[in-house]
């Protein structure tokens, strides 16, 4: 029997960079990958259909890449994290020296791992995991009293500090190996992706080519051109990172050595960029030091007494882009249409659903995972939470979003909405943010509230639990 190591992948999907892969081989003994589907438990997390078909037509991907080195990557379809320790422990036992993988933050697959490792352990196999998720990782960025930072402007300036100090290291190509034979029969093989996720290429080198050409002629434009999502102006690697095609440590190395100076030049491009790659690692701190996150609490706990009208049809006629309110509608068409929404987007339509319709975040929340390629549970419950005002470093709750304003400020032409709400094309753009007061020939949806008064009824309930009546005369921030 052949000794080598054994690596689980999981959302570190690629060749370059992975930590896993280099310190396994590192040791001299050949090294096995393997990627375990499991349907029924991405059911249970809410994960889109169209980023399971991203990450089985990555993993396919990987394997041909992998084999070219001599490293087979064995793909199975297992039910749920229940049928993880029996899988992995058959593979180990035909000779493994030991068992890596990436740390993973969430509560489900904390559990998963403890008990993989307790049945590995029976075997007298050791497990080794890396933290490759982020640049700097949870418990690295500290207050001066070694607190997580709950705030995020005091959070970036240390990072920032660190990465100035210390650097980006990727870890280099691995080495051609000849490949061990094991048994491949230990589980059923992994089911073929449909396709739908066809639009994003998934050959890594083809990906980082993207990373490198972003980061050369296109950042400098991000600062100017982010906020308007009928422009191509933002980098489109969110779904990249989600799944591990590239690393957080490969992204700022290549800003590194393509902006230069500029990248610590305050509100370049690349700064600005770079900024939201913090705010990707933030959030994942603020999950691992706040686990009741995970549980579906706000990190505001006064806000968990907020009473939610919760209105169905209305959630309902948001999901379906039928709410009457144009860049709404758009955004939310694009989300069910490509699997993905523009930032800009996603701020407007969760304002809209939590403060115009009053709707708990959360179900906006289930949603976005429900249908995003690049769905993330720490950037995604981040963001929810700083839009409905419940959560760290939030929107103050008076700051309300008015679809009208942002629409004109942000799609002054209407192109974007024209593109996703045809019923609308022939609308000038005089009216296009707002048709109502037209003649109704058209086939379009009636306003499902008046902002104005929804704002105001949101004020209130904000109030009710904040106990601040001095608030109450707060007019402005209807953003």
């Amino acid at each position: 029997m052949t000794s080598f190591q054994l690596v689980w992948l999981r959302n570190d999907l690629r060749q370059l960079d992975n930590s896993l892969l280099t310190a396994a081989q590192q040791t001299g003994l050949p090294v096995v990958a393997v990627y375990l589907a499991t349907k029924t438990t991405w059911s249970l997390h809410d994960m889109a259909p169209i980023k399971q078909d991203l990450l089985r037509r990555r993993v396919l991907a990987m394997r041909d890449e992998l084999a070219a080195l001599g490293i087979p990557l064995l793909a199975f379809e297992i039910d749920s994290y229940q049928h993880c320790a029996a899988v992995i422990c058959d593979i180990a036992k035909q000779g493994a020296e030991q068992v890596y993988w990436q740390t993973e933050y969430e509560l489900r697959e904390q559990v998963r791992d403890r008990q993989v490792e307790v049945a590995l352990n029976k075997l007298g196999i050791s497990v080794v995991s890396h933290d490759s998720q982020c640049v700097m990782p949870p418990g690295s960025v500290l207050s001066k009293t070694g607190e997580t930072y709950k705030v995020f402007t005091p959070f970036k300036k240390t990072w920032l500090a660190k990465l100035q100090a210390s650097g980006v290291v990727c870890a280099g190509k691995l080495a051609k190996q000849i490949a061990p034979t094991l048994d491949c029969s230990v589980a059923p093989a992994m089911e073929l992706p449909d396709g739908s996720s066809n639009a994003y290429p998934v050959a890594e080198l083809v990906v980082l080519e993207r990373l490198r050409e972003f980061c050369k002629e296109r950042v400098q434009d991000y600062q100017r051109l982010r906020d308007f999502p009928a422009v191509d102006g933002t980098s489109s690697l969110s779904a990249y990172l989600a799944i591990g095609v590239i690393s957080p440590k490969q992204a700022v190395a290549r800003l590194q050595l393509e902006a230069q100076q500029q990248l610590w030049q305050e509100g370049s491009g690349a700064a600005v960029w770079l900024s939201e790659l913090i705010w990707r690692e933030f959030y994942k701190h603020i999950l691992v030091a706040y686990p009741n996150l995970i549980k579906n609490q706000p990190f505001q706990l006064d806000t968990a007494n907020i009473v939610w009208g919760n209105n169905k049809r209305w959630f309902d006629a948001w999901c379906q882009g039928q709410t009457g309110y144009p860049i709404v509608d758009a955004a939310m068409r694009q989300l069910n249409q490509t699997g993905w929404m523009h930032n800009r987007l996603r701020m407007i339509v969760a304002s809209f659903l939590v403060k115009d319709l009053q709707i708990d975040w959360r179900w906006g929340e289930r949603y976005f995972m429900s249908k995003l390629i690049d769905g993330d549970f720490a950037a995604n419950n981040g963001g929810w939470q700083w839009a409905a005002s419940t959560g760290t470093d939030a929107a103050p709750y008076f700051r309300i979003f008015n679809p009208v304003t942002q629409s004109e400020r942000f799609d002054s032409e209407g192109s974007f909405i024209r593109q996703y709400l045809p019923e609308l094309t022939a609308i000038p753009r005089k009216h296009i943010h707002w048709p109502h007061p037209l003649p109704m020939s058209l086939v379009y949806a009636k306003p499902v509230v008046d902002h104005a008064k929804a704002r105001e009824l949101t004020l209130a309930m904000f109030k009710a639990v904040k106990g601040k009546p001095e608030l109450a005369k707060v007019e402005g921030h209807d953003c």
